[in-house]
């Protein structure tokens, strides 16, 4: 959260992926750090899927992602 925090500052678009869990933690670290952090969440667990199941994660939220760094709007 400090890195984003820390290229918001710079003027550089910043956005973080969690799983779904740390909701709330990432939520409440960027209101201590005074900001309101932009974030994708993506399901739970991570560790123990295969490379594939990445992939996949990824695809499904990549569009969602690249709105939220250019201010695009997106289809879903």
């Amino acid at each position: 959260m400090h890195d984003i925090d820390d290229f918001e500052r710079r003027g550089v678009p910043a956005i973080f992926v969690a799983s779904e869990p740390f909701r709330n933690a990432a939520i409440t670290q960027s209101a201590g750090l005074g900001f309101e952090a932009t974030g994708i969440y993506i399901a739970h667990p991570i560790q123990d899927r295969t490379d594939n199941e990445m992939f996949e994660l990824a695809d499904g939220v990549i569009q969602e992602l690249l709105a939220s760094l250019t201010g695009s709007a997106t289809e879903h």
